[in-house]
């Protein structure tokens, strides 16, 4: 039974390709169709998985709080969301960041107009006196500091100045002298102050 099967089997694989050789030995058979169109199979790189994240606090080696940025998605999910570092950013959040940035810088501005009115105000007074016990010639008995100024300032405008914003120049006599009061990081106003001896 087996060798019937074996010679079947000969038999017919040498059939088909006495048959095959004699179809494909013919000319038109040889000949590839005119157009032919070329599959191109394209190998892609693995996506990225990041996250558009806004850090809560500041992060070592990675950001300062409040700083948008893309992490990869394990870190956020495995370091950064457990431990309340960060959070997803969602559109209603970036309209809340807005919001909060456009209120922080009109409240800015508003700091630095008052300082520059004060400035002005300070600056239009004229010029603060102040009266020391003369010595010899222009010589006066003591020096003018800070607390000096800011006394003489609280009694002319009823303005309270802090001493720490206020620079005066060494006076060890008579004159009249420039004092700086830095009222803000960029407004500074200089006032005329004249030391006379009684």
């Amino acid at each position: 039974m087996a060798s019937a099967a074996a010679s079947l089997s000969w038999g017919s694989s040498s059939w088909l390709s006495s048959h095959c050789l004699t179809q494909c030995m013919r000319p038109e058979a040889t000949k590839l169709p005119e157009k032919t169109s070329i599959l191109m199979v394209v190998a892609q790189k693995k996506a990225k998985k990041t996250r558009k994240i806004i850090l809560k606090e500041d992060v070592a080696d990675l950001g300062k709080k409040g700083q948008l940025m893309d992490v990869k998605a394990g870190f956020y999910r495995n370091y950064l969301f457990p431990l309340g570092k960060a959070q997803i950013v969602t559109p209603l959040l970036l309209k809340e960041m807005k919001m909060e940035e456009e209120r922080i810088e009109a409240e800015k501005k508003r700091v630095i107009e008052e300082a520059q009115q004060l400035a002005l105000i300070f600056e239009t007074v004229g010029a603060f006196k102040v009266k020391r016990k003369g010595g010899k010639g222009k010589q006066i008995f003591g020096s003018v500091t800070a607390q000096d100024l800011v006394d003489i300032i609280k009694a002319q405008t009823q303005r309270d100045v802090d001493k720490r914003i206020v620079s005066v120049p060494e006076i060890r006599e008579t004159g009249e002298y420039i004092a700086e009061l830095k009222l803000h990081p960029e407004v500074t106003a200089r006032v005329r102050l004249i030391v006379y001896a009684n």
